[in-house]
């Protein structure tokens, strides 16, 4: 029976290529789905043995426990710098695309709740 090791949806084309690599150079016998263009099936890395998939699914917890460290020291090194941010930053950098991604959150709250809200 074949074991699913990984979604590949919204996966990164460079951690993609991590997993592909890591499974290789440990000789784990993988096979690959594609996701599908209209986000029907998700895709992903997959195994027909057990035992290979214990072996698999470790290496992936350790392969993601190294990713997640090297993704947040990343991020924070470009916080650091000043090269990304939270709203604020956003509002700062620019400006018009921030209030007009505002301006469309209110309105789409607003058409969705109108039904619902009595007015006069």
């Amino acid at each position: 029976m074949p074991h699913h090791l990984m979604n590949l949806r919204h996966v990164p084309d460079d951690e993609a290529d991590d997993i592909r690599e890591l499974f290789e150079t440990h000789g784990v016998r993988y096979y690959e789905t594609p996701p599908s263009r209209w986000g029907i099936s998700m895709g992903g890395f997959w195994v027909h043995d057990d035992d290979e998939a214990v072996r698999a699914k470790t290496l992936l917890m350790d392969y993601q426990q190294r990713r997640l460290e090297s993704q947040r020291r990343n991020y924070e090194d470009s916080l650091a710098r000043g090269e990304t941010g939270g709203f604020w930053f956003r509002l700062r950098e620019k400006p018009m695309t921030t209030l007009a991604a505002c301006l469309a959150i209110v309105a789409i709250a607003a058409l969705s709740l109108l039904p619902f809200v009595r007015i006069g």
